[in-house]
């Protein structure tokens, strides 16, 4: 499941004065619920205080991240590349390299890949981890 786009934020960087942190050196993690979903934790609650949290995720083709609720979290999807569709709120919207979706918290939602598989950075305010 090699994606060009994607393998660039991969090998990307986390730059702030104090370090810089290769993307490389983060290792993904399963999602321990949905299968075919992994997530590589870039900024975690503790590098901002509980302030927010920020994941490249990529799920592999025809997998989900099934229907969900966070209780306190606004979730924003940048899609990197791939396709898929994300139901928000009961609405269909197509995922495709470029578009930017919110989840309020309390927001029901799920997130579908396509044939290709689906490319995203997932940003969590308050963090989600």
């Amino acid at each position: 499941m090699k994606n060009e786009i994607f393998e660039k934020f991969n090998e990307g960087q986390l730059r702030m004065p104090e370090q810089t942190i290769s993307f490389e050196q983060i290792p993904w993690s399963k999602h321990p619920t949905f299968e075919g979903v992994e997530l590589k934790h870039i900024i975690k609650a503790k590098d901002t205080d509980g302030k927010f949290s920020c994941h490249l995720v990529r799920i592999a083709p025809d997998k989900s991240i099934k229907n969900h609720i966070h209780e306190t979290q606004l979730e924003i999807h940048e899609v990197i590349a791939g396709n898929g569709r994300c139901i928000n709120a009961g609405k269909e919207l197509v995922y495709e390299q470029g578009i930017v979706s919110i989840m309020p918290a309390k927001v029901p939602h799920e997130v579908h890949a396509g044939s290709s598989g689906l490319y995203m950075f997932a940003k969590f305010i308050p963090a989600l981890c």
